[in-house]
């Protein structure tokens, strides 16, 4: 692995390629390159897009579904950029090969998701390209993948868990969540479909790191536990894929609560805290449970909506 000093990124680091070793050394996640690679789907033509009851729903439950999907996209294209930025730091340290065969695939995956919301938005009634309040953009721009990703300090198996096995399991969660209580058959699709993907993902970073654990000492495992940690009590806690967790009572945490509210009886792909709830603490939980196989022991966390988990 490259040696840099403090001051450096990544970017900074020398270019050093050769040799390139394109063999399989994580046959797993080769398996998942191959297996992404052939299960595609086509948000505009795999979606029966024609047969959208619009019709059928209020003109305020349409704003609302336009709003939560509108954020939905604007969430997973924010992801569209994690992966180039990891594909980076793998390539600058030398990585196995099988690690950035599947990350091209899942840089379209994540474009995949990003277009099928819009579409959602556009159907029901315009695709919204900006929070409506500038105060809730924090909550949506970024959880600071990217910048841990070009950060050298930062261990790399410590940004996988962060991202995948916290991040990405709570995101598998939300979609599964929405494809089993969504009762329009379009918006129910469309979840369905970023589901399948997100299978994948998640599965990604927990084969990674049962091939990374045993070679780790107990300095690496306490930075992957603190990654995992602020990404679970900072982000996820936070408001970031469900605005109930939000923790401010801003106008514009409000409003996202209320849209989410809206969307979700009228079946049209949201859900709520009553609902959610013991679906979040049993990710969490079970987050907690597979890391403990690691050696990593994960801190309480506390929120006012969920108590301590």
């Amino acid at each position: 692995m490259p040696q840099f000093s403090t001051a450096d990124t990544i970017l900074d680091a020398p270019e050093d390629r050769f040799p390139i070793d394109l063999s399989h050394s994580i046959n797993s996640v080769r398996d998942l390159f191959y297996a992404a690679a052939k299960n595609q789907w086509d948000p505009r033509k795999d979606i029966p897009w024609d047969k959208f009851e619009k019709s059928k729903y209020t003109e305020e439950q349409l704003w609302a579904a336009r709003n939560a999907w509108s954020r939905r996209a604007w969430l997973e294209y924010g992801a569209i950029s994690e992966s180039p930025a990891i594909q980076i730091r793998f390539a600058r340290e030398s990585r196995e090969m099988d690690l950035g065969l599947f990350f091209t695939i899942r840089s379209q995956e994540e474009a995949r998701h990003s277009e099928v919301c819009y579409l959602m938005a556009e159907a029901c009634g315009g695709y919204i390209d900006a929070p409506p309040l500038r105060e809730y953009e924090g909550n949506v721009v970024t959880h600071g993948v990217r910048k841990m990703a070009l950060d050298p300090e930062c261990l790399l198996e410590a940004l996988i868990a962060a991202l995948v096995c916290a991040a990405e399991e709570v995101a598998f969660d939300v979609f599964k969540h929405l494809s089993e209580i969504t009762t329009d058959p379009i918006a129910r699709a469309c979840s369905r479909g970023i589901t399948r993907d997100e299978v994948r993902h998640c599965a990604f970073g927990w084969y990674y790191m049962a091939k990374r654990v045993p070679q780790l000492n107990p300095a690496d495992l306490k930075q992957i536990e603190d990654a995992v940690a602020v990404m679970i009590q900072n982000v996820e806690m936070n408001g970031y894929h469900s605005s109930w967790l939000a923790q401010d009572d801003s106008e514009a945490t409000r409003a996202d609560v209320e849209c989410d509210r809206i969307t979700y009886e009228a079946g049209l792909g949201s859900t709520v805290e009553e609902v959610e709830k013991p679906i979040f603490i049993a990710s969490v939980q079970r987050i907690r449970k597979q890391m403990r196989a690691w050696g990593c022991e994960l801190p309480l966390f506390h929120h006012p909506r969920t108590g301590t988990i």
